[in-house]
């Protein structure tokens, strides 16, 4: 890695494009900046984290979307201290507000002639891709327009044909750079095609704005997804010839899908705000994403300040992660148990139509062991609270044994002489029944609860009350009756 003042003073960013809502593909690589500029601050340096809004494509990008960003960023506590409403010597801080800025670097480009129009159309360059394909070449550009004269560039301009502009690769020249995730890294310019920095109708391409953007804005390092390996070296290129500073680049691997595939919608991904509804909390969604494809020897649940104190280039894997929804409700219920009474219940409030205010400790205790998000909690409440539970076919599997017709039989007498203790209900079965163990107690829960897992059946008999708890047998004797 390079030993410039970078060692003083580090830069990272996050730079989404406003063409949708935020997925944990994306999430992940803005987490990872914000830890690497966190990790830098834990050694006593210097470190920002800059947010840009990467908005050329003005077809797909809104402003609602840009809006959605920044709300999921702040949700995750994942702040900026450079950007949009923020501020900041390098603005403006979207790039669709940069564009006379690019126009000078274009005309660097042109005035030194590393850059020139390309009339080609789209038609023209799909059957050259055909082409090459057919010929077992891979494809690039052939520099059809390289050596366009002025008078030819004139002619097309007259007849109407709007000119993309092409960045002139150098010929026999090879790039090296040191990926600061994945080590040395070598490419033969031969093999890169002249690629468009302007678009025919006048916007910047992702691969110049992106790279001018970051030298501009004094970006040290630029770790993204390693599907932009191949971009880094035509960026390098153009930072080249305009003379900018080279930031470090390093290049994560893909979080793959369930299926094996990179991560979408389609094989597991959510967006941010789809897990917000369902109730996940910000702090499980940085620790489960923080150790995806990155190894953190602490296994409790951790700030996003100690999470950057274990954030460490090194330890970024070198293999592809594969997204694992199992791991993200673990830490999502290490959220949950390391709440308070009071902060469930705030939580799990919205969604609860049966709990009387009287009895919302209870059920918060009752429950809180139980539940990983808020609809496990609307799920034992309608189990506990009403008399609509349902009984699954454990439990109804459980009433119907021997020795659960037997317990059944006895529950209403132990209830009406006990009530809601406990402990006397289970003693008087045991008497009555002559039942123990798995036998007496899978179908005591399996008539309260109409499952066979749960909540401690102590806490769910105060919660329900004697009148409840005899209403409950009389529901589980129906349930084995048809």
């Amino acid at each position: 890695m390079r030993t410039d003042d970078s060692k003083n003073s580090v830069k990272s960013r996050f730079c989404p494009s406003p063409t949708g809502l935020m997925h944990l593909g994306n999430l992940r690589t803005g987490l990872f900046n914000v830890l690497l500029a966190k990790s830098f601050i834990a050694k006593q340096q210097r470190a920002t984290f800059l947010l840009r809004i990467e908005d050329t494509d003005l077809v797909r990008s809104e402003e609602a979307f840009t809006q959605k960003i920044m709300e999921d960023l702040l949700w995750l506590s994942l702040d900026w201290q450079e950007g949009p409403e923020r501020g900041g010597a390098n603005g403006p801080y979207y790039q669709a507000q940069r564009s006379e800025l690019y126009q000078q670097y274009y005309q660097h480009l042109l005035q030194n002639q590393r850059a020139y129009w390309c009339f080609c159309t789209e038609m023209e360059l799909s059957i050259t891709r055909k082409t090459q394909l057919q010929a077992g070449i891979a494809p690039r550009y052939p520099g059809t327009c390289r050596h366009l004269t002025h008078e030819q560039i004139a002619h097309k301009r007259a007849k109407g044909i709007k000119p993309a502009l092409r960045f002139k690769i150098p010929d026999n020249e090879v790039v090296h750079f040191e990926d600061f995730i994945q080590g040395p890294k070598t490419f033969a310019t031969n093999d890169i095609g002249d690629f468009i920095i302007e678009k025919a109708d006048g916007t910047a391409s992702f691969m110049f704005c992106n790279a001018v953007d970051d030298a501009l804005m004094q970006v040290t390092h630029v770790m993204r997804g390693e599907d932009h390996l191949t971009n880094t070296p035509r960026q390098l290129l153009v930072l080249k010839a305009l003379g900018l500073r080279e930031p470090l680049y390093g290049h994560m691997p893909l979080i793959l899908g369930y299926d094996g595939k990179p991560l979408s919608k389609r094989n597991g991904s959510q967006s941010i705000e789809a897990l917000r509804e369902q109730g996940y909390f910000p702090q499980a969604i940085n620790n489960y994403l923080a150790r995806l494809g990155h190894h953190i020897s602490n296994e409790s649940l951790l700030t996003l300040e100690e999470l950057g104190e274990h954030f460490a280039i090194e330890h970024i894997g070198r293999s592809s992660a594969r997204f694992d929804l199992a791991q993200l409700k673990h830490w999502q219920k290490e959220c949950v148990l390391a709440k308070t009474d009071e902060e469930i219940w705030a939580w799990i409030r919205p969604f609860l139509t049966h709990v009387q205010d009287k009895t919302t400790q209870m059920f918060t205790q009752t429950i809180k062991q139980n539940i990983v998000l808020p609809q496990d909690a609307i799920d034992w409440e309608r189990q506990l609270l009403t008399n609509e539970c349902i009984f699954d076919e454990d439990a109804l599997e459980n009433l119907t044994t021997e020795s659960g017709k037997i317990i059944l039989d006895n529950l209403n007498t132990a209830i009406q002489e006990h009530g809601d203790d406990y402990s006397q209900v289970v003693k008087a079965l045991g008497q009555l029944t002559n039942q123990k163990g798995k036998a007496l107690f899978l179908p005591l829960r399996s008539a309260m609860t109409g499952r066979s897992y749960g909540p401690e059946l102590a806490k769910i008999f105060t919660l329900m009350g004697k009148e409840a708890l005899l209403a409950r047998v009389r529901l589980a004797q129906a349930q084995i009756k048809h």
